[in-house]
């Protein structure tokens, strides 16, 4: 079950207060203290719900309210908070003696956030508009971590096979290799190698003529 309702809101007054329900409320709380809110307008002999009555001493009636306007270190004490707690305004205004959460929102929303956006600050993440956002951010980092690969691989012969080359540009003859020999792979059983010993320059022992024999 949920908690039930502060009053019976049937019976109670709506709208704008009195200066006579203001009397009784500051004479109350002078006398007695805030107390439960939930009894205190039944005792106080208002008809008022108690949550009405604690915004109107909270918002309007305390002694200690601060009246007028903000002034300049108000407001850069307002936008240092809220880059540190975002929109937390009770808190924010627990750091501003005399002032209401309600009335730092209001002022927040109205004033603080223009002024922010003529500085080409952005009000929700506190930095310049220009700023390049978190995915951005990320992407460059993994960028600089992560340089690109040069992927073009390339498969060349194998040493053997380069220095055979070699070999028969310098003297000028020519060998036909098998597969097996390009792939540098000796005596093996698969050779079919014409001449292979006699024009490469390497004594390969020949399988199949042993075999023959």
């Amino acid at each position: 079950m949920g908690r039930s309702p502060c009053c019976e809101k049937a019976h109670t007054n709506k709208g704008a207060w009195t200066k006579e329900e203001d009397d009784r409320l500051v004479a109350y709380i002078r006398a007695h203290g805030e107390g439960c809110w939930r009894s205190l307008p039944k005792a106080a002999g208002l008809l008022r719900c108690g949550k009405s009555c604690r915004l109107r001493w909270i918002n309007y009636l305390r002694p200690d309210l601060k009246r007028g306007n903000f002034s300049p270190q108000e407001d850069e004490l307002i936008i240092k908070l809220h880059s540190l707690l975002g929109n937390k305004w009770s808190l924010i205004a627990g750091r501003l003696p005399g002032r209401t959460d309600n009335e730092i929102k209001n002022y927040w929303n109205t004033h603080v956030r223009r002024k922010l956006v003529s500085r080409g600050i952005d009000p929700t993440t506190h930095r310049p508009m220009n700023w390049p956002s978190a995915s951005q951010q990320s992407k460059e980092e993994s960028r600089e971590k992560c340089p690109d690969l040069n992927l073009d691989l390339r498969i060349s012969p194998p040493r053997q096979q380069q220095q055979q080359k070699q070999e028969v540009f310098k003297t000028g003859t020519s060998s036909t290799l098998c597969f097996a020999c390009s792939l540098g792979i000796q005596n093996s059983k698969d050779c079919s190698c014409t001449n292979a010993s006699a024009n490469s320059g390497h004594d390969f022992l020949d399988y199949r003529r042993l075999e023959m024999k």
